[in-house]
């Protein structure tokens, strides 16, 4: 399904304090048509699928799961800019800045 690397379980791993989890998601809007969301999550939905990385719980709900199927989050540090960046095979076009897809 959804795969990290390991940059990315790094960055989770520095940026959760106690039993915080994430959420990783797909919302409407943005400039292609959709967007990705990471947000910080204690609570989970019981249809949640709960993907466990080291010390990180991940939270996806069905909808996004079926979106990001086979889709791989890294971490990026590129110059003066840093951040996650979601590899998604079924993207079929992304904006310029790479937060939006459809």
């Amino acid at each position: 399904m959804l795969s990290f690397t390991d940059a990315a379980v790094k960055q989770f791993n520095a940026a959760l304090k106690g039993p915080e989890s994430v959420r990783v998601a797909v919302k409407g809007g943005g400039c292609a048509g959709m967007s990705y969301a990471l947000e910080i999550d204690s609570e989970t939905s019981e249809d949640d699928i709960v993907v466990v990385l080291e010390n990180i719980t991940v939270y996806v709900d069905p909808h996004s799961a079926s979106i990001l199927e086979a889709t791989t989050i890294d971490f990026v540090k590129t110059g003066l800019s840093e951040g996650f960046v979601f590899n998604n095979p079924k993207a079929n076009t992304t904006c310029g800045c790479g937060s939006s897809f459809y």
